[in-house]
């Protein structure tokens, strides 16, 4: 070997070791988070006492458990015509688009194209013999270019970007099941707000026959104005209730309009609601380990997390050599004539390498963005599993609670109906005058006030669990939970 080529050599062999040591390192970047298991959630305690069963996820038409058919058709209504959920699908038709975009970066391409060329150059800059004249070129070309994956970054954007999308096509939804709640939830509230209607309406009438005696007792000498004074501010108290229901009724009725996504007009057309029963609480035996594959926000948030995962595998690659395959063929000549000549043809191609050196930073800062796009999107759903579980206990708290005020005051209705029964007796059996009938009315109208309020709220609380256990959803979740904080998965539920 002669000491040059022996000197070119060590010089080439220095420049790879230089280079090599000057490539960006992803050293101390790492994310901070790890998803917290979900069955540390302990919750025992709190659900001491409530019935369990394997199979006690709600029905995907939990609604009907209510038992009031137009409830039924206004969520069939809401669930088909809602602008909130035609927003929810064109996101997710937007998500699937982006993840379509990321899985074509993988693929190789082909181009075409064609071009005629008319050029003239000056004889001082290309001579004699072809400057100053009129040159005519035509040129069909076939362009192939394959950028090859070979560390798997490109794989890994399209599994980010298809992880997105599997969350968005579950929040889609839960958007569903959130606007079912609601309409049951405003359901629920008109039939209070007619429930209140009746009894102010009822306080009213006993206000009046009251107001009635009292003006013939003051005119009969044996009362005095205070008696008719009182009962003229239980009449307006009375009325004023009422008016404070019908305005809820209105508003109610516009507002369940909106959630179908129509106009006020048809909330007009919707009758006083005739719910039959709140649905006794049934809760999985399997809590909260399954929570996880049925509250769509929570199977969401894991989607996001492997999402962000895939995103650090792609930055991760971003740091080592690229190698791309692209070849460049067509036909060349002065005019169209030539072009199909046997020496028209032309092309050249190969792989190409590049690798980072210098960056500026730009790669270890885009690997640490990542690295915090994970740890938030593992912030999210452990914060989104905590919520959801909390949404259990309140509403299956809620629930006792209801049912135990409910329990008191049905006796104290009955009490209060009793006493009412016999002061009725009384007065036809001559014992008892009519004031007495109606005095003993009012505490029989305040119970049954209160009683319509802690039916409403045990309504609401049925709902509220329905919804906290998933609202009987079964979305697609990513394959092993073993995946969630390890951002070298790659295997959602679905792959390319």
């Amino acid at each position: 070997m002669t000491p040059s080529r022996t000197k070119f050599r060590s010089m080439s062999v220095a420049l790879a070791t230089a280079l090599l040591a000057a490539c960006a390192s992803t050293g101390g970047l790492q994310p901070a988070a790890e998803p917290h298991p979900i069955d540390d959630h302990v919750v025992t305690r709190s659900l001491s006492g409530a019935p369990l069963s394997p199979a006690e996820f709600p029905a995907q038409d939990w609604w009907r458990s209510l038992g009031d058919p137009q409830l039924d058709a206004l969520i069939a209504e809401a669930l088909q015509g809602s602008p909130t959920l035609a927003a929810a699908d064109a996101r997710v038709r937007k998500a699937q688009a982006q993840a379509g975009l990321a899985d074509a970066e993988r693929k190789p391409t082909i181009g075409a194209s064609g071009q005629y060329v008319v050029a003239q150059l000056p004889s001082g800059l290309a001579g004699d013999e072809i400057g100053g004249q009129l040159m005519h070129n035509a040129v069909l070309m076939l362009d192939f270019k394959w950028p090859l994956d070979v560390w798997g970054g490109k794989r890994a954007d399209y599994m980010a970007a298809l992880g997105q999308a599997h969350a968005g096509e579950i929040e889609a939804q839960a958007a569903r099941l959130t606007l079912a709640a609601n309409v049951a939830r405003s359901y629920v509230a008109l039939a209070q707000a007619f429930d209140g209607l009746d009894v102010a309406n009822r306080e009213a009438a006993r206000s009046e026959s009251l107001l009635g005696l009292s003006r013939q007792r003051v005119k009969a000498g044996i009362d005095s104005q205070l008696s008719v004074r009182n009962a003229e501010v239980s009449i307006a108290t009375a009325k004023a209730q009422a008016e404070v229901a019908q305005q809820q009724i209105d508003s109610l009725r516009n507002t369940i309009a909106a959630l179908l996504g129509a106009s006020p007009d048809r909330g007009l057309a919707i009758e006083r609601p005739r719910l039959l029963q709140a649905p006794a609480p049934g809760l999985p035996s399997v809590l909260p380990s399954e929570l996880l594959g049925h509250r769509p926000d929570v199977v969401a948030a894991r989607w996001r997390v492997e999402a962000a995962a895939q995103g650090i595998k792609s930055a991760k690659a971003k740091f080592k050599p690229s190698i791309d395959l692209s070849a460049l063929v067509g036909l060349a000549a002065t005019g169209f004539s030539g072009l199909f000549d046997n020496d028209a043809l032309l092309g050249f191609g190969g792989p190409a390498i590049s690798l980072p050196i210098f960056e500026g930073g730009r790669l270890r800062q885009n690997l640490a963005s990542h690295d915090a796009d994970y740890d938030l999107a593992v912030a999210g759903y452990d914060q989104t599993v905590v919520d959801g579980l909390h949404q259990v206990v309140d509403a299956v708290q809620a629930i006792r609670a209801l049912d135990a005020q409910a329990a008191s005051l049905e006796q104290a209705r009955a009490a209060a109906a009793s006493a009412y029964d016999l002061a009725g007796k009384r007065y036809h059996a001559g014992l008892a005058n009519q004031l007495d009938v109606l005095a003993v009315q009012k505490p029989l109208l305040q119970i049954e006030q209160q009683l319509v309020g802690v039916h409403a709220q045990r309504y609401a609380a049925a709902i509220d669990l329905d919804q906290a256990l998933g609202g009987g959803l079964q979305p697609t979740t990513p394959q092993s939970s073993d995946s969630i904080g390890s951002t070298s998965s790659t295997s959602p539920a679905t792959t390319p």
